[in-house]
């Protein structure tokens, strides 16, 4: 392992970087069309190309390309993007061809849009389609229309367009020499996006598809607009909805067909076996540049696992993760040289772009020199640096396992057989624990490593912590939680959050005081009645010490000598979390009458510890 402070680091790799700073002035610099592109079975997709000014066959430039659900905005072969994000600016710099295309049945493309289409291993004629078919199609009428391209072709895209991406890559065009999908969409009712572990991420849901959902007719340019809701405070708004039965009586009507989908199909089943997208990265030609931020709700699951997939089933293929201490997309909109009230010490997203991501394209698509990334370049979250390693999880970790103990207590030793053996808390539903303090119409980004003093002083949330360290200890890869639990009901949601607690004494310029600072390093959710299966729901035997076991998403962090380590549980994080009745039922189709208080207990003696295992790098 080598270990950069990412101003070193930056200065180490700014030599890969020809690109300087400022916005491009587009208009100037390229000429824009916009096309309909046929495909195999007739439809033809809207597609939008940028070709640098100077373009001819004596100056052959490369194409990158992005699908989206999400608009080719704006329209028009006079409009240009006025503002472009870091990625664009970039490559408008640097002389690429860029070519936007709406995915099919979405905005100006024809025919009909399917969220997250499956797959198809086999195609026997034209009709048979889907993503893949629809990005070699449009690669292919690019590289032989386009007069001054240099044949090969890179694709990029964040989030949804992450896993447009993906599908490019999967029985890639010969063209197709280096993709990189970022955020992407990957295996929804696992970790993606709208459920975790089986429950519901609420906001996310429902706040997107009330935009995203509704019915197209027919082609427009007109943006997506989100449903106006009637308070700022999303925690109001949502726990006066009430039950999850009620957004179709009160706001959707059943107009928005996948809000239905989601709602009927709240178990693994074969409708999302063939949506998820991983047992198909394999034997993956084009070099893949896998990129996820640490604190993205949406889709860090997306970029751990569609990485690990992809390095397990396609041996020998160029296959890079990078992970940075960025919300969904923000290697893309903002500097990264901060989050919430943690300060990164250095813009780590500006140089994410100009010192990977664009020597990446630069070397495959342009035959620039080769910039060295490794495995996995990852950011240290705690430590606050870069660090290079030759695989994801580093192979030289190895396990320690964090014991629950009396008394609030928390150790790498097993609980003490001594102290009493459980701790209780009343869940009350009406009554939820809230996942931030700030008010918002719209989920918090910076709530995955905001301050959690404001958890630890409720009633119904457990602490525990461990003495001050007196050395550093690093976290590195995936976090095991096993717990033994009981409830009074039949169900019960269980959040489990790994946080780092900063001394009293902090000092240092920070404009915000971090002294006492409670940093969520990460945290999850499993909904109980899911803990033998996302396909195999169970009721809990009330009263009854139940095992449960799930995983952590992976963390890469630091632990200070002189701070804490704190683990926190609860069974609400609410609205990121929909509420959970406490019932063994189709959450669903629940009503008000079935929401009621419950009795958590969270077992530490010996014969049945709890307790969650991490990497430890030293």
């Amino acid at each position: 392992m080598r270990a950069y402070s990412a101003t070193a680091l930056l200065a180490l790799l700014a030599t890969c970087s020809p690109s300087g700073s400022g916005r491009p002035d587009i208009s100037q610099r390229y000429d824009k069309q916009e096309v309909m592109i046929p495909m195999r079975d007739g439809v033809r997709l809207f597609t939008s190309i940028l070709v640098p000014k100077d373009a001819s066959p004596a100056l052959e430039y490369p194409i990158l390309l992005r699908r989206t659900p999400y608009s080719c905005r704006p329209y028009g072969e006079e409009a240009f993007t006025e503002d472009p994000r870091n990625q664009m600016a970039r490559y408008l710099r640097e002389g690429y061809i860029l070519v936007c295309q709406d995915v099919r049945g979405r905005y100006l493309s024809e025919g009909e849009y399917a969220n997250v289409r499956p797959y198809l291993p086999e195609k026997s004629g034209p009709e048979d389609i889907d993503e893949t078919t629809d990005t070699w199609d449009t690669v292919e009428w690019l590289v032989n229309n386009l007069d001054s391209d240099n044949g090969k072709v890179g694709i990029s895209g964040i989030s949804y367009p992450g896993f447009y991406t993906w599908m490019g890559t999967i029985d890639a065009h010969p063209a197709v020499v280096a993709t990189s999908p970022q955020a992407p969409v990957s295996k929804w009712m696992a970790g993606d996006d709208f459920f975790h572990n089986g429950a519901f991420l609420l906001p996310h849901a429902f706040d997107f598809y009330s935009a995203f959902g509704w019915p197209r007719p027919e082609p427009k340019t007109e943006p997506d607009q989100r449903m106006a809701k009637d308070t700022p405070d999303e925690y109001a708004f949502f726990l006066r909805m009430g039950p999850l039965s009620n957004a179709n009586e009160l706001y959707f009507h059943h107009q928005v067909a996948f809000w239905d989908t989601l709602t009927t199909n709240g178990r693994w089943n074969d409708y999302w076996a063939a949506r998820d997208i991983l047992p198909h990265l394999r034997d993956i030609r084009p070099a893949t540049l896998v990129v996820g931020g640490w604190f993205d709700t949406e889709n860090l699951f997306g970029a751990l696992n569609s990485y690990a997939a992809n390095e397990r089933q396609s041996p020998g293929a160029t296959n890079t993760l990078v992970m940075g201490p960025w919300y969904h997309g923000g290697w893309n909109s903002s500097r990264g040289d901060s989050l919430g009230e943690i300060a990164w010490g250095s813009p780590t997203s500006l140089f994410y772009t100009d010192s990977i991501e664009g020597p990446f394209f630069d070397h495959w698509l342009k035959d620039a020199p080769d910039p060295v990334l490794p495995e996995a370049l990852v950011f240290d979250t705690g430590e606050k640096t870069w660090h290079r390693f030759d695989s994801w999880p580093p192979p030289e970790t190895r396990d320690a396992t964090l014991y629950l103990q009396g008394g609030g207590a928390l150790g790498f030793d097993p609980p003490d057989p001594a102290v009493p053996g459980y701790d209780e808390y009343v869940h009350d539903p009406e009554h939820p624990v809230p996942y931030t303090t700030e008010i918002r119409e719209w989920y918090n980004p910076a709530f995955m490593l905001e301050d959690q003093r404001f958890a630890g002083w409720r009633p119904d949330v457990l602490s525990y912590e461990t003495p001050i360290l007196e050395e550093d200890v690093t976290v590195a890869g995936p976090i095991q939680v096993s717990l033994t639990v009981s409830t009074s009901g039949t169900d019960a949601d269980w959040v489990v959050k790994l946080i780092d607690v900063f001394p009293d004494s902090l000092e240092g310029g920070d404009s915000v005081p971090l002294s006492g600072y409670q940093m969520l390093v990460r945290g999850d959710v499993l909904r109980g009645k899911f803990r033998d299966g996302l396909d195999a729901p169970e009721p809990f035997e009330p009263d009854e010490p139940t095992s449960i076991s799930f995983a952590l998403q992976d963390a890469f962090h630091t632990f200070r000598r002189g701070h804490r380590i704190m683990v926190q549980i609860q069974s609400s994080w609410f609205p990121m979390v929909d509420r959970n009745p406490g019932v063994f039922m189709d959450i669903f189709q629940a009503t008000g009458d079935d929401f009621r208080p419950t009795t958590q207990r969270v077992y530490h003696v010996p014969t049945g510890p709890s307790s969650l295992t991490v990497r430890r790098l030293n």
